[in-house]
């Protein structure tokens, strides 16, 4: 069982990298995998929400320590996240999530495309964008349902659209990262509530540990890295996700 419990680190070590480097992605990487064991649907993603709170709080403690939260975005997004991963998680306790999966993928696809398009075609900002309108709300709740619902997807769907619509990506990424604590809490309450799920203690605490050694290195790694390179990376990453998800899904994986 020790064996297992290293491997749940080593997991949620490399899946936090990513999500702190890139600002998603934890979810999508950490499910997969617990997918792969037979865990549950309900199971796998109220695992790896209660391990978020932690990471992400650290992750999101990091961005902001080191200048990377817009606080407006942060505002847009909060309440409409929470509500929307709330909602998501009450129906993932009664239903299949993964029927939405292949509906999210081919958005994803697109906005993968659209992400590493504009990597080429714009010239990055210095500053963050000043006006956050309504409809980013309306993308915080679809974020937290999407990521509650699939077992991953807040970082997704929120930060690549954000960034798809000339968002700066170092930003974007600090501050959907310091947000997704608040969506990941909401959700793990509920999960507390509806599920009983004490034998996958090992799963959270290994995700968790791994999640937390590595999110601070991974928010330093995204403040070196350049606009371009980043956009590009988010992009690339964003496509081979959604294509094997989608592979996954038509195969009866």
């Amino acid at each position: 069982m020790e064996t297992n419990i290293i491997l749940f680190i080593v997991v949620g070590f490399i899946a936090q990298m990513i999500d702190g480097a890139l600002g998603m992605a934890y979810g999508v990487s950490s499910n997969t995998f617990l997918l792969s064991l037979g865990i549950p649907p309900a199971a796998a993603s109220a695992s790896v929400h209660m391990a978020e709170v932690v990471t992400t709080g650290v992750s999101g403690f990091s961005h902001w320590r080191l200048g990377n939260v817009d606080w407006k975005l942060v505002r847009r997004l909060l309440i409409p996240g929470v509500l929307g991963g709330i909602i998501g998680a009450y129906i993932l306790t009664s239903i299949d999530g993964t029927v939405i999966k292949p509906y999210i993928a081919v958005y994803l696809l697109v906005m993968g495309g659209v992400i590493i398009y504009k990597a080429f075609t714009m010239i990055p900002r210095k500053k963050p964008d000043e006006y956050h309108g309504p409809r980013i709300g309306i993308l915080g709740f679809i974020g937290g349902f999407c990521d509650a619902v699939g077992g991953g997807g807040w970082g997704p769907v929120v930060t690549s659209t954000l960034v798809a619509r000339g968002k700066h990506p170092l930003m974007t990424i600090g501050s959907v990262n310091f947000t997704e604590f608040f969506v990941a809490l909401g959700q793990s309450i509920l999960f507390i509530l509806a599920l009983s799920f004490g034998e996958y203690w090992r799963i959270i605490l290994g995700l968790l540990i791994g999640g937390a050694v590595a999110a601070p290195i991974a928010a330093t790694l995204a403040k070196k890295l350049p606009a371009k390179i980043l956009m590009i990376i988010v992009g690339t990453l964003i496509i081979l996700l959604s294509i094997r998800t989608l592979y996954l899904t038509f195969q009866g994986g």
